[in-house]
């Protein structure tokens, strides 16, 4: 009884194989209406069945051979279209599928692809002949497919008739990117030029030089094989062996070839690499002989298998050696596999490859998991359908992840860009269109279309992570880069140092030169400052030209001395000029060197100066002796200046500040004068700031002496403004950027300028001017006679205390009489008194006469 049970069984799956398809619409694999009808071509079975060794009539047989992760990609697409459907990309318009076995003969796929092309709410299945197929209405509206490149250059050649969009998910010969054979065909993967490219760079990195080959007989394997050779040629490999198989697994000699192939392969001993241009079930079959016969080497797998799950479930694959493979890129599945899981849920009226593995899996039911998928390959297809309906969702939950662990994410995610792209496509075309009528848009109008609208000139392309190059986003371009095309993708860069440009740019503009500008408002008022100073200092030589023999005058070290002093700050006045206008070599030479040197002269003057007028009101006679055989004012001055002017010449010869472009900032460029050594420029301030801390010492010692006549006071003011200037400048020089640079040097010059002029000649004009009574020789005599007593009596009473000191220690020895002792210390202290007051007299009269020739 059991043996007739399961010889019914096999007669029921004998008779459901080879039945052919009695109509057109049993052709169909899964099918769903819509507004727009979308087609699919996916070899769900791996070969026809043929029940003569070749056909005889022209009639399509059923397919046999069961493949599991082409039933996912066909689930792929329709998983994607209702994705769509279940969104807001086409709101309003349903997109419908047919989707067709090719059972992987092109004949088939032709056979597809004549339903494509047949003329839409026709009641009968034809194709009409026209000259001009631009108003014409076909079945559907784009292809999806096919996978393997020779069936899909075969169904593009048909559908180029109607230019109607075919966007294949896997097929990679280049070939197939010529416009002119291929015009409507896309796809969502890149040509075999950059895998072979890829593959031979990794055989020349990894040290191979001798490698043997095997492909298919076919367009796409040939094609492989010619592109691969180039590449491996031009990176010195040298290509021991080429086999081919037959394209098809019903062709009767591709056992006698496979074994051929194998026994050239143990024959080359010495090659241990070959790379495979071969489609699953080729591998599969070549492999498990492989295997049987102990062969070990190292294979480069195409993207048409590298991630294959059936062959990673061979028995013993490890065996064959190690497997290198170049594959797509993956996407986000976890939508798809939330699908899967609810597989078991979707309606399977009109799928029959969904109904066929329902079918297969309660067949295989009690199977193993590690055997189930030899299992469905054996059974094909067969078992009742009611057996298969009433255990369905069962059989489902039992082998929840067995499709998952099928998929191959990059080919799934190619299916899903491929999709899609047509659903952005539709989008584009919908919105002027009423596209829940069939008839809206004709197929070829697509191919005008574009998954993302076109990107302007100033913007590019960014593909997101989860999109391949079909689907973008127009984003700009971002500062100093352009575009001047539609569609580019990537933004060109504006050379930095000369050009620059705005975001979403579609050129580059030069950049602005820009400086301290004679127009510069900032500018004119720092010159308007230095202008003014100028004319103080012409005011301040006319006063004292014309008050040439007053003591004042005479105090202040005399003309020439004020001359020199006045010369100084004109000059330094006069170099801020140079700081301002397009910088220029003689100008940058120039700005720092004058004013270092008239700068330094200056000080140099003040410093004799401070030094005269210390000697003068000195009146420690060993501090008088020091300083007198240092002040030599002329030999000071040319030395302290000569030190100055040995600086700055080394400065130039060495290291010469020169002009400078600083193209730092985006959009202008800043001419500025470069110091060309900032040691050079640090030692020449350093070196002013010493002789300004000497001049300050000197003056700081005097600053007690006659009020009216002393300048050491003002003197020490100048300097504390110097120094506050320049300590102030050092932090804000190195933090300045730009044009203004040079105003922040002008401003610490004319702070310090004016700050030393101020205190050197402002309180002698006031005295000249608006105290003439003071300026008189008598009233300078009396100043400095009072001084004079002052300092001359504090020294006598010095000298005296100390006298009185040994008096006292004499004094001290024991006396007969007190009261005797008391009226000869009353008499003593009178003495004295009269001492202290003529030696105050004659010392004060002496130093007056000594104090006024010597001012």
């Amino acid at each position: 009884m059991a043996l007739l049970i399961i010889m019914i069984t096999c007669f029921v799956i004998i008779l459901a194989t080879s039945q052919p398809c009695q109509s057109p619409d049993d052709f169909v694999a899964a099918t769903s209406p819509g507004h727009i009808m979308i087609g699919g071509l996916f070899d769900i079975h791996e070969k026809m069945l043929f029940s003569e060794d070749y056909p005889r009539r022209p009639e399509i047989q059923k397919c046999v051979g069961f493949e599991i992760s082409i039933f996912l990609q066909t689930l792929a697409m329709i998983h994607s279209i209702e994705m769509i459907n279940n969104s807001t990309l086409l709101s309003g318009v349903k997109l419908g599928y047919e989707i067709y076995d090719t059972c992987s003969e092109v004949t088939v796929a032709m056979a597809a692809a004549l339903r494509f092309l047949s003329k839409f709410n026709c009641s009968r299945e034809i194709v009409e002949f026209k000259c001009d197929y631009s108003t014409y209405m076909p079945r559907v509206k784009a292809v999806i497919g096919a996978g393997y490149s020779e069936i899909s250059m075969a169904v593009s050649r048909m559908l180029n008739l109607q230019l109607m969009p075919q966007v294949s998910y896997e097929s990679t010969a280049e070939i197939l990117s010529d416009k002119i054979r291929f015009p409507s065909f896309l796809r969502t993967v890149p040509s075999d030029f950059y895998q072979t490219k890829a593959m031979a760079h990794l055989i020349r990195k990894s040290g191979w030089n001798w490698i043997g080959i095997i492909t298919t007989d076919d367009d796409y394997g040939r094609l492989a094989l010619n592109t691969f050779a180039i590449q491996t040629a031009a990176n010195n490999v040298c290509i021991a062996f080429k086999e081919v198989l037959p394209v098809f697994l019903s062709d009767n000699t591709i056992e006698v070839r496979i074994n051929q192939t194998l026994e050239k392969i143990i024959a080359e001993v010495h090659v241990n690499v070959i790379v495979v241009f071969l489609r699953q079930f080729h591998v599969f079959e070549l492999f498990s002989k492989a295997i049987e016969r102990n062969i070990n080497k190292v294979w480069i797998a195409s993207d048409n298998w590298s991630t294959a799950t059936k062959i990673t479930s061979i028995p013993n694959v490890k065996k064959i050696g190690k497997i290198i493979g170049f594959t797509f890129r993956r996407g986000n599945m976890s939508s798809f596999q939330s699908f899967l899981q609810n597989l078991h849920m979707f309606p399977n009226d009109n799928n029959k490859p969904l109904n066929e593995y329902t079918m297969l899996l309660s067949a295989c039911a009690y199977a193993k998991d590690s055997d189930l998928s030899q299992c469905i390959s054996n059974h094909s297809q067969g078992t009742l359908a009611y057996k298969a309906n009433k255990d369905r969702e069962r059989n489902f939950f039992l082998r929840n992840d067995f499709l998952w662990d099928y998929a191959e994410p990059g080919l799934i995610h190619s299916i899903q860009l491929a999709v899609f792209a047509l659903g952005y496509a539709l989008r584009d075309l919908c919105q002027a269109r009423d596209c829940q009528n069939p008839s809206a848009f004709q197929p070829w109008e697509q191919i005008r279309s574009k998954c993302s609208t076109e990107c302007s000139p100033g913007q590019m392309k960014k593909t997101m992570r989860s999109q391949h190059i079909c689907c973008y986003e127009c984003v700009n371009c971002p500062e100093n880069h352009y575009s001047n095309q539609t569609d580019m993708d990537h933004c060109l860069l504006c050379n930095n140092e000369t050009h620059w440009a705005p975001v979403r740019s579609t050129m580059c503009f030069e950049k602005e030169v820009e400086y301290l500008n004679w127009n510069d408002s900032l500018a004119l008022l720092l010159l308007a400052l230095s202008l003014m100073g100028i004319m103080f200092v012409l005011a301040i030589g006319i006063i004292f030209t014309r008050n040439l023999n007053t003591p004042i005058v005479k105090s202040s070290g005399g003309l020439v001395i004020c001359y020199v002093i006045l010369l100084c700050h004109f000059l330094n006045f006069a170099s801020t000029g140079f700081f301002v206008g397009e910088p220029q070599d003689f100008t940058c030479k120039t700005q720092q060197t004058l004013f270092g040197v008239s700068f330094t002269l200056c000080i140099s003057c003040i410093l004799t100066k401070s030094l005269k007028i210390l000697l003068a009101f000195s009146f420690d006679p060993k501090l008088q002796n020091f300083l007198k055989c240092l002040y030599k004012p002329i030999p000071i001055i040319f030395t302290c200046t000569g030190i100055q002017v040995v600086i700055c010449t080394l400065w130039l010869i060495f290291a010469a500040p020169t002009v400078k472009e600083n193209v730092s900032l985006p959009r202008v460029i800043i001419l500025e004068c470069e110091e060309g050594s900032i040691l050079a420029f640090g030692i020449m301030l350093a070196y002013i700031a010493v002789l300004a801390f000497i001049c300050f010492i000197f003056a700081f010692k005097g600053r007690k002496l006659p009020e009216n006549y002393n300048e050491a006071k003002f003197i020490t003011f100048g300097m504390l403004i110097y120094f506050i200037a320049w300590i102030t400048f050092i932090p804000v020089y190195a933090t300045t950027f730009g044009k203004y640079l040079p105003a922040v040097e002008i401003i610490v010059i004319l702070i310090s300028n004016y700050g030393i002029l101020c205190c050197t000649f402002f309180p002698k004009c006031y005295v000249i001017l608006c105290k003439q009574e003071t300026n008189t020789k008598s009233a300078f005599l009396k100043t400095i006679y009072s001084y004079s007593s002052h300092s001359a009596g504090s020294l006598a009473m010095s000298h005296v205390s100390l006298d009185s000191t040994k008096s006292n220690t004499t004094m001290n020895n024991p006396s007969s009489g007190g009261k005797s002792a008391d009226c000869q210390k009353s008499k003593d202290i009178q003495t004295l008194a009269h001492i202290c007051k003529a030696n105050a007299t004659s010392v004060s009269k002496t130093w007056s006469r000594k104090k006024f020739s010597s001012i």
